[in-house]
């Protein structure tokens, strides 16, 4: 199951010759990659990349009557490594990931394939989210490409210029040899517009043909003296091949006037930014028709210094816009002026940030910049008056809490750090690790426990250093798509190879749910293509663990507790692994929700459970709050005179998860919750009970009111 289901427009992929489609980024990918004979297609989940995968997975009949082979990897390096198939093959092959984190785990085989070098078409397409929008570390993909040397994409962020790309990725990779990177950063990614199909194309030579005649060539193993080859191949051939097919090909583009005292030199991707911008300025259309020069790198490596260098003929000043750091763009063009002893000069990370995403705003204030040391004139008066002040834009920051990620409604992840919690303030505070994954959330408050994360299924792994022993056991977090991500073998195995004595507790929410719920080998629900239903506990066993404890509903607060307790202080030594279980709420609701409508719908009897908090008993020490953190357990005041502390309370959000009130028995807070099953469609038997109730408690009601009034109206 995954976040939303692309089976409706996956239809539209079998448009042909002449078809106009419409649709989001994501899907024209697709589109393209089936116009473009590709073979074979893998890929991990991640974003902004993360519906690609599931339009893959949902458009795997589609696929399969082409020929194409589709594989959801194990990982991003297992993803990387599928495109062995297009070293000896001509066959094209594409896979999809993260990017950079994505990168980083693919490394090896990366280098590897760039090493080789290919026959077949190798596709890298990276979902690049740098910037504000990013779930990750702030890095860029551009320097690994220049270390391993693949040439890297980064098209204008529209329809046509990303299928093109898919187009001149495979034909460039093919060209020259050498796998191509397709970078798509998040607007990229869910920009919506349309483009002229063509048919789809069957591979010419299927992955099961080729098997048939299995091919290889020492040549292309990456072992020396062989690597020394591949090194001079790169440079004496590849790298020439490359330059020659793009520069014939015109993947890079050059808009506005031919003659003109300075211009702007732009990544792809950042287009639309820039001509933006422009227009703001008065110095472009809505049509992208340009008063200033751009030349835009489509593909931001390699440059072509040919193409470059007859770009700033005749001009005197270039900005260079290039989102990110380090400047791996403007330092080489800059190297190629300064060779070149050019008197021109070059404008980029003076003008605009080093560092952070280039939004509109930053982009006018950089452009603007530029043109009042260039070219003042060509600015409307008012900016390019020398007194004019700027507009102030006010810190937010100040006045505006952050609004860090957090546990959704109903999260069954939520109790286990609130168990933790518990046993934290029994044992005292423990060093503990996360890992990438919802779980993270739990370093935040109300929990603040985890203070560190080094990668995917790393969780255990980074608490090495403290396997030696101490007073204290120490503990890691691991999500289950972590674990058979990565965290089996480098965590896991590490821990039972060197004799940890830690404790690891293993979320299992039955799904890739951070990334928008994806099936995982350990997954309960049944999947028609996928293996699935594989228990993390007899993996465990598989690799030596013998201290493994089973917890099937994590939302039993107190279990939790005197688990991770038992953990804590058992006289066993070795690895320790909780693996606490229950459902993503998210996918149990997409899942449960529209068949719940649909009864209610045909007038079928359905019990929907609420919980609620009596306000009369409630003393308002919100440690129920603190201790669960749900954001429909809020605070209410009351109209009372005698209360001025507001008291807790659930709003209409709430999903029946009962943790609120399970925390509150764990911790022995107070008896003030309740649950309330809500019944669509009551028999007549329960319709009646329901009126006396409403009755009695009617009346008792008015009795006790007019009591008081009674009181009142005697002065006692």
């Amino acid at each position: 199951m995954a976040e939303r289901s692309f089976k409706a427009e996956v239809e539209h992929l079998r448009k042909g010759a002449g078809d106009t489609f419409t649709g989001e980024g994501i899907l024209a990918i697709t589109k393209a990659l089936l116009e473009n004979g590709v073979g074979y297609v893998g890929g991990y989940q991640g974003a902004p990349i993360s519906h690609l995968m599931d339009v893959l997975a949902d458009a795997e009949e589609l696929m399969a009557e082409l020929g194409v082979r589709f594989e959801a990897n194990a990982s991003e390096a297992a993803a990387a490594a599928m495109l062995a198939a297009s070293v000896h093959y001509p066959i094209r092959g594409a896979v999809t990931f993260k990017g950079p984190v994505g990168v980083n785990v693919a490394s090896d085989a990366l280098a590897n394939l760039c090493s080789s070098g290919v026959n077949g078409g190798a596709l890298i397409i990276v979902g690049e989210d740098y910037g504000e929008g990013s779930s990750i570390m702030q890095e860029r993909s551009h320097g690994f490409a220049m270390k391993s040397q693949f040439w890297l994409l980064d098209p204008r962020p529209n329809l046509p210029s990303i299928t093109k790309a898919v187009k001149d990725g495979f034909e460039l990779s093919e060209a020259s040899n050498t796998p191509v990177m397709l970078m798509v950063r998040i607007r990229s990614c869910h920009v919506t517009g349309s483009f002229e199909t063509r048919d789809n194309v069957a591979p010419p030579l299927t992955v099961k043909q080729a098997i048939a005649n299995p091919q290889s060539d020492f040549n292309r193993v990456v072992l020396p003296p062989m690597s020394y080859v591949h090194e001079q191949d790169k440079i004496k051939n590849r790298w020439p091949a490359a330059e020659k097919f793009i520069t014939k090909n015109k993947l890079n583009e050059v808009f506005g006037p031919e003659k003109a005292p300075l211009g702007i030199v732009v990544q792809g991707g950042m287009y639309n930014g820039l001509i933006r911008a422009l227009q703001r300025l008065g110095l472009a259309d809505v049509f992208g028709k340009t008063e200033v020069p751009i030349y835009c790198l489509n593909v931001t490596y390699p440059i072509v210094r040919d193409e470059f260098d007859a770009f700033c003929a005749g001009k005197d000043h270039i900005l260079v816009v290039e989102e990110g750091q380090p400047e791996h763009i403007e330092q080489q063009l800059g190297a190629f002026l300064y060779k070149a002893g050019a008197k021109l000069k070059l404008y980029g990370k003076d003008v605009l940030p080093m560092a952070g995403e280039y939004t509109g705003q930053v982009m006018l204030d950089g452009v603007t910049a530029f043109l009042k040391a260039a070219a003042p004139e060509m600015l409307p008066g008012k900016v390019r008056a020398p007194n004019a002040e700027a507009p102030q834009i006010p810190d937010l920051s100040k006045t505006v809490p952050i609004r860090p990620p957090g546990f959704c409604t109903g999260c069954p992840e939520r109790p286990i750090f609130a168990g933790m919690k518990l046993v934290e303030q029994e044992l005292g505070k423990h060093q503990i690790t996360g890992d990438i994954g919802c779980h993270l959330f739990g370093s935040l408050p109300p929990f603040e426990i985890g203070g560190a994360t080094m990668g995917y299924g790393l969780g255990p792994a980074a608490n090495a250093a403290f396997d030696g022993g101490g007073e204290r056991r120490a503990i890691s977090m691991l999500g289950d798509g972590g674990f058979w991500h990565n965290g089996l073998s480098s965590s896991i195995g590490n821990m039972v190879f060197n004799k940890s004595d830690n404790v690891v507790v293993i979320v299992d929410n039955y799904y890739s749910a951070a990334t928008g719920g994806q099936d995982v080998l350990s997954s309960r629900a049944h999947n028609d293509t996928k293996s699935t239903g594989n228990p993390i506990s007899a993996a465990l066993k598989g690799v030596g663990v013998e201290w493994i404890r089973q917890i099937d509903h994590t939302y039993d607060v107190a279990k939790v507790r005197d688990t991770v307790r038992e953990a804590l202080l058992t006289d066993f030594k070795g690895p320790k692994v909780i693996v606490a279980s229950s459902e993503c709420m998210l996918n149990k609701q997409r899942r449960e929700k529209p068949l719940r409508n649909a009864a209610i719908k045909e007038g079928r009897r359905v019990d929907v459970p609420r919980f609620g908090v009596d306000a009369d008993v409630c003393t308002g020490d919100h440690a129920c709050i603190r201790l669960s953190g749900c954001p429909s357990l809020s605070l209410k005041r009351l109209d009372d005179p005698l209360r001025d502390d507001p008291v807790a309370h659930i709003d209409q959000t709430c999903v029946g998860c009962g943790n609120c009130g399970e925390v509150a028995d764990a911790a022995v807070l107070c008896p003030s919750f309740y649950r309330a099953d809500v019944v669509h469609n009551p028999g007549g038997f329960e319709r009646w009970r329901a009126g006396l109730r409403a009755r009695v408690i009617g009346w008792l009601q008015r009795r006790r009111a007019g009591k008081r009034l009674a009181v009142m109206g005697t002065g006692q």
